[in-house]
């Protein structure tokens, strides 16, 4: 049985796509058959007349699977909202095809990771949010926070917006931690943890290097984190797949997923 888990973020630019490829990563090192998707980019670049999302590219790269239309069903050539880009581009975003696709993935994969464009309240076409997609694909949320001042706010609306419309918070990583924190990123870890209704699964450090080189580093150090089961299990993948757990690679728990 396939589980999914989209990742959203408490805005754009906090780096939704590392870690939903470091994820993809750390769970194919674990010899799991992952899938991955983002169903919407805008900013895409053009080459050889066809619109690339480089997002989608270095997630299929984590993943270790072929960038299709699947992956990325829709790229759109303005770094706008996607609604607005895709009335530039004469796009009408469709849910049914998004899902469509998720389904093809789901079928070929343990585990789908998808991940969406900005935050929730992003307006995808007319009056249908990121949030409303969510809800469509019937999936829980990982939320993407940054560390600095203002993260408590957002992440407590982003969570708090979630639950009012019936999203399951499975929880947060607060992402690009400074090696010297302030006061305010220091702070702000507990607070969200306190206020926002669902635990923090982790505090991933700001690194530098190309995006390959980070979703390996991220990737590895999630890998060798003594907590890294009981975060997957939190997920929700470790307890719908046997073989997502530490024992993925060298699987002998008789688990329907892997045929020990």
């Amino acid at each position: 049985m396939s589980y999914g888990l989209f990742i959203t973020g408490t805005d754009t630019g906090v780096g939704k796509t590392i870690v939903t490829a470091a994820l993809a990563r750390a769970l194919r090192l674990r010899g799991v058959h992952v899938g991955v998707m983002k169903p919407v980019t805008a900013g895409c670049q053009e080459r050889n007349n066809e619109l690339l999302s480089e997002d989608a590219e270095l997630l299929a790269w984590a993943a270790g699977v072929e960038c299709d239309d699947d992956v990325a069903p829709y790229r759109l050539k303005e770094p706008l909202a996607p609604v607005e880009a895709a009335k530039r581009d004469g796009v009408k975003i469709d849910f049914s095809r998004i899902a469509d696709c998720y389904q093809r993935l789901a079928a070929r994969h343990q585990v789908v990771l998808v991940e969406g464009a900005g935050g929730l309240m992003v307006p995808l076409n007319g009056g249908l949010l990121v949030a409303d997609l969510v809800t469509h694909l019937k999936l829980p949320l990982l939320v993407v926070a940054r560390p600095d001042l203002g993260t408590i706010n957002h992440t407590v609306l982003t969570c708090f917006a979630a639950g009012q419309i019936g999203l399951e918070v499975k929880g947060v990583i607060v992402n690009r931690f400074p090696a010297a924190p302030g006061l305010a990123e220091q702070a702000a870890p507990h607070q969200i943890g306190s206020l926002c209704g669902a635990p923090i699964l982790g505090i991933w450090s700001d690194l530098t290097g190309s995006p390959e080189q980070l979703v390996e580093r991220l990737a590895e150090q999630f890998n060798n984190d003594p907590k890294s089961d009981i975060i997957l299990r939190i997920l929700g993948g470790a307890e719908d797949d046997g073989c997502v757990g530490a024992h993925a690679t060298n699987c002998s728990a008789g688990c329907s997923s892997c045929g020990a």
